[in-house]
């Protein structure tokens, strides 16, 4: 796994704001909509998706987008905890882990 939340901690270079602000100015669309807006956005998360895992030499179903850190956390530790549900019902955690993962 790669993990790419810089936790708020790196400005934004200014050619990312600037296609952001275009994206969504421009394709606002929900991907997950029928219409035709929703559809160019799902078009343009595909076409990122395919771009990522190029430059990762990964497959593009293995590129996941979350809303965040919390969702990603979330998501990891329920997933592990369900495929190794046969070797027990227990999660083990240290004090300094983050309150997303703490508090799920």
């Amino acid at each position: 796994m790669i993990y790419f939340d810089n936790s708020a901690t790196t400005k934004a270079r200014p050619e990312v704001l600037d296609t952001y602000r275009k994206v969504s100015e421009d394709f606002f669309g929900n991907p997950s909509s029928l219409h035709a807006l929703g559809d160019h956005a799902n078009q343009m998360l595909q076409t990122a998706r395919q771009q990522i895992a190029q430059l990762i030499r990964a497959e593009s179903d293995e590129i996941y987008f979350t809303s965040g850190g919390t969702e990603g956390d979330n998501w990891v530790i329920k997933g592990t905890a369900m495929a190794k549900k046969p070797f027990g019902k227990h999660l083990i955690t240290t004090s300094i882990e983050h309150p997303a993962v703490i508090n799920r």
